[in-house]
This record gives structure tokens, sequence and C-alpha cells, in this order.
């Protein structure tokens, strides 16, 4: 059987076809923007000491405090020990070619979240996403709440290596002390994405998972942590309290980018999901027309004469419901 791909068009249908060449496609977080963990728009703050593997850069402002200064024009690594595995971007351009540009990244973060807007509003949860308790891959709306998350949730890849979750924000994102963020079941191709519609809120020892794409500010308290993804804040500021960010996987999820996976944007603008693939060492894939019955309730089958596609199951109080 040829490999398989679910496109995702506008208005919110999937059809089960034969991919096209996606030779030019690129992933939805740029190559710029993929290589920073942390992204200010106005500034990066820092209560030290925190942990950030991956570049740590702001523009078009130029302050970045509480890791070691930076050279103007040069990027700089953080001699505290605090960042590894990148540098310090303070400033908006910086000297020779392929040298990340944090200028660049946040063009390529407004671009980024301009494809997830376009996969629309998604499938309705609670404010509040612990009642789900376990989500399969796909798009959701999320409407505000005092928090989205007061406990754990898992995402379940299902055997699919290229699973994504797309969650849409309707206002902030807030999380509550101690909550998690856990995903399952997937591989090097995953990706997970908050598109934050205002700021967002990581409360102390949360353990979070995912790239948080805010269009205005990030604040992380005390203990929070990302142990795969990215703080993003197109207009605003990015403060850290004593935090652990990671665009480094381990485990199942190596090789995923921090979790940057799961769709291209082909040559021509459209936002497509990667084709499936197993993970490796294990798990299955349900045949296409199957996952396409269980995928995210907001798809239906582009063909008119094919059944519409049924709601995502949840789990709650242990049960799975539609």
């Amino acid at each position: 059987m040829n490999p398989t791909k679910l496109k995702l068009a506008l208005p919110l249908l999937v059809a089960l076809a034969y991919g096209p060449d996606l030779a030019l496609a690129s992933t939805i977080l740029g190559p710029n923007l993929t290589s920073f963990t942390v992204l200010g728009a106005q500034q990066v703050t820092n209560v030290s000491p925190s942990s950030i593997v991956g570049n740590v850069g702001v523009s078009p402002g130029s302050a970045i405090t509480g890791f070691s200064a930076s050279t103007p024009g040069v990027p700089t690594p953080d001699a505290t020990g605090q960042v590894t595995g990148g540098n310090l971007h303070a400033t908006t351009t910086f000297g020779g070619a392929g040298t990340p540009n944090a200028a660049d990244a946040q063009a390529e973060l407004t671009a980024a979240r301009l494809n997830l807007d376009s996969l629309g509003s998604g499938y309705l949860l609670a404010s509040d996403l612990t009642l789900a308790g376990i989500l399969l891959p796909g798009v959701y709306k999320v409407p505000y709440g005092i928090t989205n998350l007061s406990g754990a949730l898992t995402l379940d890849g299902q055997g699919n290596a290229n699973a994504a979750w797309v969650f849409q924000m309707d206002s902030s994102l807030i999380t509550s002390p101690a909550s998690s963020v856990n995903v399952i079941n997937t591989g090097a191709g995953a990706g997970v994405y908050w598109n934050v519609r205002s700021s967002a809120t990581i409360d102390t020892t949360t353990a979070f998972m995912g790239n948080i794409l805010a269009l205005t500010s990030i604040w992380m308290y005390t203990g929070a942590t990302d142990l795969c993804g990215r703080a993003l804040a197109d207009n605003g500021e990015v403060t850290l309290q004593m935090n652990r960010l990671s665009g480094v996987c381990s485990g199942e999820l190596t090789g995923s980018n921090g979790l940057s996976g799961g769709f291209d944007v082909t040559s021509t603008g459209e936002v497509e999901f990667l084709p499936f693939a197993p993970v490796n060492g294990g798990g299955t894939v349900p045949e296409p027309a199957t996952l396409a019955l269980t995928l995210v309730g907001l798809l239906g089958l582009a063909s008119t004469r094919a059944r519409r596609a049924a709601p995502f199951e949840t789990r709650v109080n242990g049960r799975f419901v539609r």
C-alpha cells in the first residue's frame, strides 16, 4: 500500500488521498525558530538558576536579564551554565550565514501561529483539560478558565510516530501548581502545539510538554518545567523563575526536535498532517479508513460519499466518552 496522508483543508475537512510530493515542504516551526527554546519580543527575564537546552533570544527588544550578559551583535553562551546547547541572542541580527537569527525566528513564530489558526477551532473541550484525562491526536478548542490544567493530562499517540496535537486556546493558558502533561505512544515525528491567543502562565512545579506559542507573554513560576518543548512569545516577554526547558527530548520522543513535528507546511502554504508511521519497537497503526473515524470530531470526510468522522473519544471518570 502506498503511503497515505491526512490533508487538512478549510473548512476543516479531511481527505483520505495519496499525498502530494513533500520534497519542498518545511516544518510548521521554521529553521530559525526551532533553534530557540526561549524567545521573547520585548525581553527575557530569568530568576536563576534555570536550565535551558537550546538558544535563548529576544527581538525586537534587546534585554536578556538573569543570564550572563551577551556581547551586542554576537551570539554568546551563558557563562553561568544555565544555557547549554545554545547561546544568548540579545540583539536582532547576527553575523555569518546559518547563524540563528532572533528577528527571523520572530517572523517564523508569527507565521506558525497563523498556520495553527488556519486549522480552525477544533473539537470543543472543557476549559480544564484534566477532565478529558486522555486525548488522541487532533485539533482542540479550549475556552477560557481560571485554570486550564488542574491535574494530569495524557496525550496518547496510539502508536503513530507522527501524532500531532493542536490546542487552540481561546484566550490564556493557565496551569495549576503540580499539574502535568504526558505524551505517550508516539515517536520522533510527534508535535504538540499550544496556540495561545493572549498570555500563558505555567504555575509552580508544573511538568509541561509541548510548544507554547503565545500572542503576548509567557510566565513560568518557580520550579515549572517544559520537559520537551519551547516558550515562544510573539509580542511580549518571557519571564522564568528557576525553570527547566529543553528543545531536546528523551525516550520515545528522541529526535522530535522539541515536539515540533506532526505536520508540514508545503511549498503552496497548505498545512498537512504527515503520513502515519509506526513507533519503533512497537505500537500498531490503524488502517487509514479506521483512523479517520477515530480522529478529532471537527474533521469530516471530504468526499460526500464518505461518512462523517466521529468525535474524538476522551476519558472521563475512567470511561471513554464522545
